[in-house]
C-alpha cells in the first residue's frame, strides 16, 4: 500500500495494521514530519511500515508494485499533476486500487475564505491559497486520472466539518502555524496584532459545544489502474 503525502503516517499506520500480510509505505517531501512518522510507528510497535522521502511526482517507485494507493488531502499540490498521476499509476498493478481524498472547490470550503477575510479583507487568493482545491472539479480530476490511466473513476461526496481544536485558544495557536495563514499575513501588509485579533474573533464566533468547527466539502476518488 502507498501513501502519497503521508505527513506525520497516520493514514499509513492505519493501513499498516490492517494490511497485516503486507506493507504500507508512506511518502512525503517532509523529512520532520517523516521523523515524527517513524518514531510513531516504532512506539505503536508496527513493523510492516516504512517511510520514505521524496515527491511522488517523480520519486522512483518500483514499477508494478502497489496493490492499493491512498492519499488524505495529499495530491493536490503536484506542480504537474498529469506527470505525478502517471509516475503513480506505474508503481501500481493493473487492477490496483486507489482511494484517495481531496477538498472540493473553494467556493464549497467557506472556512478558507473566511480565514483569509478576517486576515486580509479584500485581498484576493493567490495562487498557493487556490492549490488545496485544484482536484475540487470532478470534470478536471476525472480527465487527469483517465489519462494517467485509471479507470472506474468515483467521487463520493463528504460533508463533515473542519476541526481546529477543543477550544479557541487551541485552534489559533494550531492555525497561526498554517501556510495559509503566514501566506496571507504577508500579502496583506497591515498590522499582524489586528489581523490576528479577527482571526481570534472569527474563531470565537465558530465555537461549537464540540469545539470551533467550520463547515467543509470534499470529494473520495476511487478508482481502478487499467
Amino acid at each position: 500500500m502507498l501513501d502519497i503525502g503521508c505527513g506525520a503516517g497516520q493514514t499509513t499506520r492505519e493501513a499498516a495494521r490492517v494490511a497485516v500480510e503486507g506493507e504500507a509505505i508512506g511518502v512525503d517531501t517532509s523529512s520532520e514530519m517523516l521523523e515524527v512518522a517513524r518514531r510513531r510507528s516504532s512506539e505503536a510497535g508496527l513493523r510492516n511500515i516504512a517511510f520514505e522521502q521524496g515527491d511522488a511526482q517523480h520519486h522512483v517507485f518500483p514499477a508494478a508494485s502497489f496493490d492499493l494507493c491512498i492519499s488524505r488531502f495529499g495530491v493536490m499540490f503536484f506542480a504537474d499533476p498529469a506527470a505525478a498521476f502517471a509516475n503513480v499509476a506505474r508503481a501500481m498493478r493493473p487492477g490496483a486500487r486507489l482511494a484517495w481524498m481531496v477538498w472540493q472547490s473553494q467556493e464549497r470550503n467557506g472556512w478558507s475564505g473566511a480565514i483569509r477575510q478576517a486576515l486580509a479583507p479584500g485581498i484576493a487568493a493567490s495562487a498557493q491559497a487556490s492549490a488545496p482545491f485544484s482536484l475540487g472539479d470532478p470534470t478536471i480530476a476525472a480527465e487527469l486520472l483517465n489519462t494517467a490511466g485509471f479507470v472506474s473513476i468515483d467521487f463520493a461526496d463528504v460533508r463533515e466539518p473542519v476541526f481546529y481544536g477543543a477550544d479557541v485558544d487551541t485552534a489559533f495557536d494550531a492555525l497561526v502555524e498554517l501556510y495559509l495563514v503566514k501566506d496571507t499575513l504577508a500579502r496583506s501588509g497591515e498590522a499582524p496584532d489586528k489581523a490576528l485579533q479577527r482571526l481570534h474573533d472569527l474563531l470565537e464566533a465558530s465555537m461549537t459545544p464540540e469545539g470551533v468547527l467550520f463547515e467543509s466539502r470534499a470529494w473520495i476518488i476511487t478508482a481502478r489502474r487499467g
